[in-house]
């Protein structure tokens, strides 16, 4: 919305409806420049945020620097009471509040430090992957209480870092298609579910509406079924990447072109389809098929000067269109 103000004034400007030292003016009167009131309330979020994270990260820095220091129940005393307290006080404040919030958060962060404590204690045996598994499976009843987007983001990183470590320590758990990239593979269709589920949730649930997360959902989406092309493109295994990769851009496409308006992930597929198609000319060029190689070099930034300047085009014509 205020883009879209900002330009209309831009565009008053330019046929002179309105004088050009008026321009500050006239953007302050419209709401383009944040208020007084919203830089406060920003900055207040941001140490609010900031101060919750800092203080979990000073309980597990203080743990492990006195380690040798602390007894076993000084250990967990330090582990479990600032997570309790920040219970009590979520639960003092309420869900809906900032406050309350950020407090569970914190208690999301305490939770990591309690179960590494737990592990290194106690020596359980347990692999990597499982401090992480465990973490996310601990934290999601109050996850899904909390309401929070950002909690149900850093849920998800858990999520993947615990199958990153898993795959690493079992390599050879799955075969067929994903032989190359197994961990990736796995990684994009978690995260490409994780996202579907979201936006179909978001349709009645108004608290997921927040379009930073779909965004960031999309933007890893993106990323890594564009690894997979770029690894089916240099691998011995084309077929998988390349199909994945494919259904990836049409989805994208006909979901948030024609169905739900999101330059963001348009603007995600198109930066894909550069890197894929320079992927392909370069592969081209160390198969050996190219017979003039400064030549194909001139090619392939040809390539990517001209996909690049005709996807901004497309992108800025869609962004034109759903203005009007």
């Amino acid at each position: 919305m205020q883009n879209s103000k900002r330009e209309t004034i831009l565009a008053w400007v330019k046929h002179d409806h309105i004088a050009e030292h008026q321009l500050d003016a006239a953007l302050r009167e419209a709401g383009v420049y944040p208020a007084r009131a919203e830089w406060v309330r920003f900055v207040g979020h941001l140490l609010l945020w900031s101060g919750a994270v800092l203080l979990a990260a000073a309980v597990i820095f203080f743990l492990a620097y006195n380690w040798r220091v602390l007894g076993r129940f000084g250990k967990f005393a330090v582990a479990e009471i600032p997570l309790l307290l920040a219970f009590v006080f979520a639960a003092w404040r309420g869900t809906e509040s900032a406050l309350g919030r950020a407090a569970l958060f914190a208690a999301a962060l305490f939770t990591g430090g309690l179960l590494a404590l737990v592990g290194q204690t106690y020596q359980t045996g347990a692999d990597t992957f499982e401090l992480f598994a465990t973490w996310a499976v601990a934290i999601l009843p109050w996850v899904g209480v909390a309401r929070m987007p950002a909690l149900w983001l850093f849920w998800l990183l858990l999520a993947n870092t615990a199958i990153m470590l898993y795959f690493q320590l079992h390599p050879g758990i799955v075969d067929g298609i994903f032989a190359t990239a197994r961990p990736l593979w796995a990684l994009f269709l978690f995260n490409t579910l994780a996202w579907a589920v979201w936006e179909a949730a978001a349709l009645r649930l108004s608290w997921m509406r927040q379009r930073w997360l779909v965004r960031s959902l999309a933007a890893l989406s993106s990323a890594q079924v564009t690894m997979l092309a770029n690894d089916a493109i240099f691998g011995e295994q084309n077929i998988p990447g390349i199909i994945a990769w494919l259904m990836w851009i049409t989805l994208a496409y006909t979901v948030y072109r024609r169905r739900i308006y999101e330059l963001f992930v348009l603007a995600c597929g198109v930066l894909s389809t550069v890197i894929v198609v320079t992927s392909v000319l370069v592969k081209i060029l160390i198969s050996g098929k190219a017979t003039d190689v400064s030549g194909f070099f001139l090619l392939i930034a040809m390539a990517v000067v001209g996909i690049s300047g005709a996807g901004a085009w497309w992108l800025k014509k869609v962004s034109a269109e759903q203005r009007s």
